[in-house]
C-alpha cells in the first residue's frame, strides 16, 4: 500500500468529502465537537435574524445579515470537509482492500486422515476448519499453517511485490485470506469467523468505524469548550456596555465577534488531525486500531524488540557440531537428528540439513516427542529407553545435575566461547549424560545499529529481549547498539518489564511476532505485531506492522510525534489568531462613540461593517488554507521539548498574529470597493 499513494484532493474523494459536509451539518453530530456546534447554534440564529431582516430593515442592513451568515455557513462546511477529507481518503483505501476480499472457493478437509476435500465457498469456513492450498489457490480465510511450506504473494495487503515464505512451526506460520499461493502445498487450520478476518478488522479500522478520541484530544476539547464559554460570557456582557456608551451592536456583529474569538480553527481541524494521524500511520504499511496508539506513539520512553527476526535478520542457523569429549562425532549427529525429527522450526530443521540426508536415513524405534516450550527450554525424543534432549545450556545442565551427572568442562568451555563469539549454543544430552554442542549463529540485520541511534536522539530507550544466555545476549546487544537487553526470557519476564518501566511514568512500546509475545504486546502502551507473525500476536497488538519491518517503529514514533506537533502549532496558530481578530472587530465597533480607540485601530480598516466581514471571511478562509498543513502534519525535527516550544511559539505563534493582521486587511480592501 506504500505505492498507492493517492493526492491530497482526488476527485472521488473530494466528492465524497464534499457531500459528507452537508451531512455533518446534523446537530446530533455537530453536538460532538462543541466548538463547532456553537458556530452551527449562532449560524442559525443568524440565518433567522437574516429572514426577519428582509421586512423589517434596510436593504442594505439584510443584505450585510445574509451575507454574515453564509459566510458562517462556509465555516461550518469548511471545518466538516476538513474531517470528511480525512475519513474519505481513509475509505478508498478501506475501498482497495474490500476489492481484495472476494468470495474465495476453498478445498476444506473433510477427513483429516485422508486428507479428503469437499470445495465450499470461504464463507461457508468455520474456525477450526482446516483446508488446503496449492500453488496459484488465493488463501480464503485467515488460519495456521499446520503442516508444509509455500511461497505466499501477499502484495494484495502489503503492496510489497516479493513473495514470502509461510511454513508450519515458528513465528511465520499464519497466513492471511486474499493472498495467494505460489508455489507448494499447505495445509491451513482457520482461526477466525466469518466476517472477523484480520482483513475485515483492517477494513474496518481504515474507515475509522472504532475510532475514539484519544485522551489528550478530549482534553484539549474541553479547553476549547472552556474558551468558547469565556467568550460567550465576554459576547453577552458587550451589548449592556454598549447601550451605556451609546454605540449599541448589531446582532450580526456580536455574533461575528463571538465566532471570530472562539478558537474556531483548531475546532474545525482537531477530528481531522487524529483521523490523519491514523492515515499516515497506514501510508507507511501500519495499521493502527486507535488513533490512540498514533498519538501515545510519540510519548513512548522504552521500545522492547525481540531479538530473533527483530534485530538479527531471523532464523538461527546450526554452523557446527561440537562433541562432548568420549563421544564421536558419528554418535552425536544420529543423536542430535533424532532429537531434531519433529522440530519444525527453522533452527531444527538447519540442524537436520547440517548433519546430511545419511544421518537420517536410521529411524528412532517407536519415538515419542517432546515438543520445545518455554518454561523446558528444551525439546528431544524417547525412543529405545533414550531419553535424548536438546536445549538451552542452563536448562541441559540443570537436567543432568538433577540427576546426580556433572555437567563436563570441555562442554561449558565450548558454550561460553560460542555465546562470547554472538552465537547460541544449543547443548545435547542422552539420558541426562551431555553428548555436545551445537553451535547457531545469528547475523544483525544490516543498518540496525544506526536506526536505534536516531531512537536514542528521540529520547527512546531501547531493550533487546531474547531467550539467549546472558553472554550470547550481551554479544548481540553491543553489537546492535541497544540500551539494555532481557536475557533467558520468558514471557513473564517480559511482561514484569513493561509493568515496572510503566510502574516508573514511562509509557513502553513492544514489538513482536510469536505467541509468546502476545502478553507483553497486550500489556505494552503501544504493542506493533508482525503481519508475518501469529495469529495471537496480531489480536493482542494495537498496531500490526505489514511490512514485518521492525524498525518500523522508528516510523510509528515520528507519526506520533508529528501528530503532536501538528495539534501543538495549530492550537497555538488558532489562539494567536485572535489577537489580530480582536484589534480589527472592537475598535472599529465603538471608534465613533469612544475615540480613546482610535489608538488601536492599527489596521486602519473601510468601516465597522467591513471590519466585521473581513475577520468572519477571514475566519472561515483559513479552515481550508490549513487542511493540507492538519492531513500531512507538521514536518517532524528530533529536538528536545523545550526547543519545540519555541519553534512553535516563533513561527505558529508569531505567524498566528500576522497573517491575520495581513489577510484582514487585504480582504478589507476588496470588500470597500463593493461597499
Amino acid at each position: 500500500m506504500r505505492n498507492k499513494r493517492q493526492p491530497l484532493l482526488s476527485g472521488p474523494v473530494a466528492v465524497q468529502a464534499l457531500r459528507q459536509s452537508f451531512l455533518k451539518m446534523n446537530p446530533l453530530y455537530m453536538i460532538k465537537n462543541p466548538v463547532m456546534f456553537v458556530v452551527e447554534l449562532c449560524t442559525v440564529v443568524m440565518l433567522i435574524v437574516s429572514i426577519s431582516s428582509v421586512v423589517t430593515a434596510p436593504r442594505a442592513e439584510s443584505g450585510y445579515n445574509l451575507l454574515v451568515f453564509l459566510v458562517l455557513l462556509l465555516t461550518l462546511l469548511f471545518a466538516n470537509f476538513a474531517e470528511a477529507l480525512a475519513e474519505a481518503r481513509g475509505k478508498a483505501q478501506a475501498d482497495s482492500l474490500r476489492r481484495t476480499r472476494e468470495e474465495t472457493p476453498a478445498r476444506r478437509v473433510t477427513d483429516p486422515a485422508t486428507e479428503a476435500t469437499e470445495t465450499v465457498s470461504s464463507s461457508q469456513l468455520a474456525q477450526g476448519d482446516l483446508f488446503i492450498c496449492e500453488a496459484g489457490d488465493i488463501i480464503p480465510a485467515d488460519g495456521e499453517i499446520v503442516s508444509g511450506l509455500a511461497t505466499v504473494d501477499e502484495s494484495a495487503i502489503t503492496g510489497e511485490s516479493a513473495p514470502v515464505i509461510r511454513e508450519a512451526g515458528g513465528d511465520k506460520s499464519s497466513v492471511t485470506g486474499g493472498t495467494r499461493v505460489l508455489s507448494d502445498r499447505i495445509k491451513v487450520l482457520v482461526t477466525t469467523r466469518p466476517g472477523e478476518s484480520f482483513l475485515d478488522k483492517m477494513i474496518a479500522l481504515v474507515e475509522g468505524a472504532s475510532r475514539r478520541k484519544t485522551p489528550n484530544e478530549i482534553a484539549l476539547s474541553i479547553l476549547l469548550a472552556g474558551f468558547t464559554l469565556v467568550f460567550v460570557i465576554v459576547t453577552v456582557t458587550l451589548q449592556p456596555f454598549a447601550v451605556f456608551a451609546g454605540a449599541p451592536v448589531s446582532v450580526a456583529a456580536l455574533i461575528s465577534l463571538f465566532v471570530c474569538l472562539i478558537p474556531t480553527t483548531i475546532g474545525g481541524l482537531l477530528s481531522a488531525i487524529g483521523i490523519a494521524g491514523m492515515d499516515r500511520a497506514l501510508r507507511a504499511n501500519v495499521i493502527s486500531k486507535s488513533g490512540r496508539a498514533v498519538e501515545t506513539a510519540g510519548d513512548i520512553d522504552v521500545l522492547l524488540l525481540d531479538k530473533t527476526g527483530t534485530i538479527t535478520i531471523g532464523n538461527r542457523r546450526a554452523t557446527r557440531f561440537y562433541p562432548a569429549a568420549g563421544t564421536s562425532e558419528a554418535d552425536f549427529t544420529q543423536a542430535v537428528v533424532w532429537a531434531s525429527l519433529a522440530d519444525e522450526t527453522p533452527e531444527g530443521r538447519s540442524i537436520l540439513e547440517l548433519a546430511g540426508p545419511e544421518a537420517r536415513l536410521q529411524k528412532p524405534e517407536s519415538p515419542e516427542y517432546i515438543r520445545f516450550t518455554a518454561e523446558t527450554r528444551c525439546s528431544g525424543v524417547d525412543t529405545g529407553g533414550m531419553r535424548i534432549r536438546k536445549g538451552a545450556s542452563d536448562a541441559i545442565r540443570r537436567l543432568v545435575e538433577n540427576a546426580g551427572n556433572v555437567f563436563p568442562e570441555d562442554v561449558q568451555e565450548r558454550v561460553d566461547l560460542i555465546s562470547a563469539d554472538g552465537g547460541t549454543p544449543l547443548v545435547l544430552c542422552r539420558n541426562e549424560a551431555v553428548l555436545g554442542v551445537v553451535e547457531l549463529q545469528d547475523v544483525i540485520k544490516p543498518g540496525i545499529r544506526e536506526r536505534f541511534e536516531r531512537l536514542r536522539k528521540m529520547g527512546v530507550k531501547t531493550v533487546m529481549v531474547t531467550g539467549d544466555n546472558p553472554l550470547t545476549a550481551r554479544y548481540i546487544a553491543g553489537k546492535a547498539g541497544v540500551d539494555d537487553y532481557i536475557a533467558e526470557a520468558r514471557p513473564e519476564d517480559k511482561m514484569n518489564y513493561i509493568r515496572n518501566e510503566q510502574a516508573a511514568g514511562r509509557l513502553v512500546a513492544m514489538m513482536g511476532d510469536g505467541t509468546n509475545d502476545a502478553p507483553a504486546l497486550a500489556q505494552a502502551d503501544v504493542g506493533v505485531a508482525m503481519n508475518n507473525g501469529t495469529q495471537a500476536a496480531r489480536e493482542a497488538g494495537n498496531m500490526v506492522d505489514l511490512d514485518n519491518d521492525p524498525t518500523k517503529l522508528i516510523e510509528i514514533v515520528e507519526i506520533g510525534k508529528q501528530l503532536l506537533m501538528t495539534r501543538g502549532t495549530l492550537t497555538t496558530f488558532s489562539i494567536a489568531n485572535d489577537v489580530a481578530k480582536y484589534f480589527a472587530i472592537i475598535p472599529a465597533l465603538f471608534i465613533g462613540s469612544v475615540p480613546a480607540l482610535q489608538g488601536l485601530n492599527i489596521m486602519r480598516l473601510h468601516s465597522p461593517e467591513s471590519a466585521v466581514l473581513s475577520a468572519v471571511i477571514f475566519n472561515a478562509l483559513i479552515i481550508p488554507a490549513l487542511i493540507p498543513l492538519a492531513l500531512k502534519g507538521v514536518a517532524y525535527k528530533p529536538l528536545g521539548a523545550s526547543a519545540l516550544l519555541r519553534r512553535n511559539l516563533f513561527i505558529y505563534g508569531l505567524g498566528g498574529i500576522l497573517v491575520p493582521f495581513l489577510g484582514i486587511k487585504l480582504i478589507d480592501l476588496l470588500i470597500s470597493l463593493f461597499l
